[in-house]
């Protein structure tokens, strides 16, 4: 059934798309801007939320569990379902899958195939992956005592690691189930499920531990592990359903022939993508590697700052998330104008975006840091050290930002290319070489630092790869526009630091310090004609006036 509520999920601008093509636009149609930035509000909303609820896991377990023997043996098990998430849900899969799905929406939307692609393609690409990330469950679990020998060999308890280590060795499997749904369904325009599969997530966890805590110790973290994994396929599974089942008696004859296994993901194009997040994720082995020779409590300082500090680079990467089905389907039209000016107009908001929080993090670092984390067993000293950390730490955003919303554009064609995973693998060369030099002069800052200008190095050879084999974008023009934003960065990050730093109550300097930051801000981006700055007032706006309409 056609819906016509006025949703993320009714299709562009909430309008009724003609039956031959419900699952998109016709050929050639682009969603509105409202419709992305609804999108993209609604997702960043749920998004918060669960790394709200995710804050209160954390809180849930040092009630419980403080942060002894206990608690680190959960860690170490918590290390599969971490390297899951990255291969499976966010950088991995995804990258993937998306482009696969356009492209077969693309080839229905076209009519004439005696078999609908995207049921073909669901047939040939589920079960494989259900197999796959079944066995590769399966063997972590067989092997949890050799894993947890190798992550921690010095660990006091290793039965317990072991015993959460199969548990949540069974993510594995369940996060490959979420991954393919939300990227099946974002491919489909259909993005309230995908961004919700994180509070429901976490809300398993909290349970369990609430729940189960007193009788099971830290094996109740682990179970809510498996158990969350779970609700991440449910809460999509019923609309991935109706997407795959709408319209039977329109779709195409099943039973004709018509390829039995359509080449819209090969094996290749999985590799290079899960390449490219082992090869991003290695960065935090890197840093902690690197930081296991400093005094005690350099980890955790790293830790605590990046945790806040990647908060404006995960808002400002909603937006990619939201059009990287939409670049796909264009370029699976043959429209790479259409694909090219979208990349061009998210990567300006994405900058906008994340320099404009990195000018609040650098600004009001101590300040975010007391607020969030000063207090019990983190001292003062902490809150000074991990800002410090944070600051250094923030110069990197935008790195990030570009790396998250470039390597959207090289597999959105849905073809093998191995030079991302080049890219990130220079990047990480330079991380650990300027690591290894700073780490003695700077200590846990000159980790900070490595990150931020390796980071910058991938982001740069990226850029410089961007041609006709991905999105050809105007690479010079793209970096004028940047220019803009941080020009607005480095003004408003002073001027909102000296306010700041002359206020003593922490929730008042925070205040003041933001709201100078964010006023002086937009006052240069204003002076300086930036194009990508007035789409943001204009969308921001739209959307917030009709996400009372959204379901």
């Amino acid at each position: 059934m056609t819906s016509t509520t006025h949703s993320v999920d009714a299709g562009p601008a909430g309008k009724v798309p003609a039956p031959a093509t419900e699952a998109g636009p016709v050929k050639g149609s682009d969603p509105s801007n409202g419709f992305l930035a609804k999108a993209a509000l609604v997702t960043a909303v749920l998004t918060v939320a669960g790394s709200v609820l995710g804050l209160v896991r954390d809180q849930a377990l040092a009630h419980f569990f403080g942060a002894g023997s206990e608690t680190d043996a959960f860690l170490v098990a918590w290390t599969v379902p971490e390297v899951a998430t990255t291969l499976l849900i966010e950088d991995g899969l995804a990258f993937a899958l998306v482009p696969a799905f356009s492209m077969a929406l693309a080839r229905r939307g076209q009519g004439g195939a005696r078999r609908d692609p995207v049921r073909a393609l669901v047939a040939a690409s589920l079960p494989r992956l259900m197999l796959a990330s079944g066995v590769v469950a399966l063997i972590l679990m067989a092997g949890a005592p050799v894993l947890v020998d190798v992550l921690a060999p010095g660990l006091p308890d290793p039965r317990l690691a072991v015993d959460c280590t199969l548990l949540t060795a069974t993510c594995v499997f369940t996060f490959g189930l979420a991954g393919y749904c939300s990227a099946a369904l974002r491919a489909h325009r259909r993005f309230v499920a995908p961004a919700a599969i994180y509070v429901f997530y976490n809300i398993g966890i909290i349970t369990a531990v609430f729940v189960l805590a007193p009788r099971y110790g830290v094996r109740a973290a682990a179970l809510g592990v498996a158990v969350g994994g779970v609700l991440m396929v449910l809460v999509q599974a019923p609309s991935l359903w109706r997407q795959l089942t709408r319209d039977t008696a329109d779709a195409p004859n099943e039973s004709a022939a018509g390829p039995s296994a359509p080449a819209l993901m090969g094996s290749t194009v999985v590799a290079t993508v899960l390449l490219f997040a082992l090869c991003r994720q290695s960065q935090v082995l890197i840093e902690r590697f690197l930081a296991s020779s400093l005094p005690s409590g350099a980890i955790s300082h790293l830790n605590y700052a990046q945790k806040v500090a990647q908060v404006p680079m995960i808002l400002s990467l909603m937006l990619c998330t939201v059009t990287l089905p939409v670049v796909a389907r264009a370029l699976a039209d043959g429209d790479v104008k259409r694909a090219r000016s979208r990349v061009e107009r998210d990567l300006g908001l994405a900058g906008c975006v994340v320099l404009l929080g990195t000018a609040v993090v650098i600004a009001c670092a101590p300040q975010l840091i007391q607020l969030m984390f000063q207090r019990g067993a983190f001292t003062a000293a902490d809150t000074v050290a991990t800002a410090a950390v944070m600051r250094v730490y923030a110069l990197g955003l935008l790195g990030h930002t570009l790396v998250g919303a470039l390597v959207r554009s090289y597999f959105s064609g849905g073809r093998a290319t191995w030079y991302p995973l080049g890219a990130m693998a220079v990047g990480v060369t330079a991380t650990a070489g300027i690591g290894s030099w700073a780490v003695d002069l700077w200590g846990v800052r000159g980790i900070a630092l490595a990150n931020a200008a390796g980071i910058s190095v991938t982001a740069f050879v990226l850029l410089c790869g961007m041609g006709p084999r991905n999105v050809p974008i105007r690479v010079r023009r793209v970096v004028g526009e940047l220019l803009k934003p941080v020009a607005a960065m480095v003004c408003a990050t002073g001027l909102g630091g000296a306010f700041a730093s002359r206020v003593e109550s922490p929730v008042l300097a925070f205040a003041v310090g933001s709201s100078v930051v964010v006023a002086v801000f937009v006052l240069v981006l204003g002076a300086l004609k930036a194009q990508a700055f007035e789409p943001v007032l204009r969308s921001v706006t739209s959307a917030t006036r009709k996400l009372t309409h959204v379901r």
